[in-house]
């Protein structure tokens, strides 16, 4: 079962075809699939040294054009390496999408008990900070995440989503930390940067500290709100507490970022359902984290 339904197909034999016809320089090097590659592209190593990465699906096209005008800019203030990419590929009679030449970074992705780790939760969240400082003038909104909880094509999409998962989570009460979410006063201050999906499989690590983060996806600038989802999606109750003493959030983003945890776990719950459970449960498990703490407003 392949994860997306219109998912374009990638193989060893098309990367190496694309890299003779466009980069010869680098059509001898090994060739290896990344076989742990997220959610909308293939990854396939190539040398020691770089990264080959082409999106699979309509949505992700785009993502490397991003990321070659935009992370430049904010690598010098984050504390932690950015995978940038070295070189764009161009579409083909035999591939559709643009696909870029990223470095390989050292490090690997923290499991679900390093990110429970008091210390990485706080670099966590010193990234955060720091990205947020990074100046946004010229940036937007470049997809779905940072925006108002109020846009109605979000509501409604996070409603659905509820109701076809309500076999697995609480929907009502989940419904209601969406609703207490859209209540809360909304973000009023400049669009700030965010990265937008900072759970594990985004990070890498060594030595314990945080030293990478990959898949700028769904980056923009917007509310901050939206990059507290970590929280629920990949920490418990201590690490939640310290990324959240350092972050320093407001009530009122505080609340909102429940509300984009439950939004984005919810919509993930159906749509990976069957094609990738991993990805179902852990949203299964963000949605209970939220209702697990004390969430209403009191």
């Amino acid at each position: 079962m392949t994860m997306h339904q219109n998912e374009i197909p990638v193989d060893e034999t098309l990367v190496q075809r694309l890299l003779a016809n466009q980069f010869p320089e680098w059509s001898g090097l090994p060739l290896v699939r990344v076989l742990e590659s997220g959610t909308d592209h293939a990854l396939f190593r190539l040398g020691d040294a770089l990264v080959v990465r082409l999106p699979i699906i309509d949505w992700a096209d785009g993502q490397a054009r991003l990321e070659a005008t935009w992370l430049p800019r904010l690598a010098s203030y984050v504390p932690v390496a950015l995978s940038i990419p070295v070189a764009l590929g161009a579409p083909a009679d035999d591939y559709p999408f643009t696909w870029s030449v990223n470095p390989w970074l050292p490090g690997t992705p923290p499991t679900a008990e390093e990110m429970d780790d008091r210390r990485l939760a706080g670099e966590l969240a010193g990234f955060v900070r720091a990205l947020q400082g990074c100046d946004a003038t010229g940036a937007s909104l470049f997809g779905s995440r940072g925006g108002s909880l109020a846009n109605p094509d979000r509501d409604e999409a996070t409603r659905d989503s509820l109701r076809r998962c309500s076999d697995l989570v609480d929907a009502d009460a989940a419904l209601g930390v969406w609703e207490d979410a859209q209540a809360a006063p909304p973000w009023d201050g400049p669009a700030t940067w965010f990265h937008g999906d900072l759970q594990r499989g985004n990070l890498l690590i060594q030595d314990g500290h945080l030293t990478g983060i990959l898949d700028w996806g769904t980056f923009g600038a917007g509310d901050p709100a939206v990059e507290l989802a970590v929280c629920w999606n990949s920490m418990g109750r201590e690490a939640r507490t310290v990324f959240r003493d350092v972050f320093a959030p407001d009530e009122a983003t505080w609340r909102r970022g429940r509300g984009w945890a439950v939004s984005i776990a919810a919509m993930e719950i159906p749509y990976y359902r069957d094609s990738v459970p991993a990805f179902r449960d852990r949203s299964v498990r963000a949605i209970e984290r939220v209702l697990a703490g004390e969430w209403r407003q009191r």
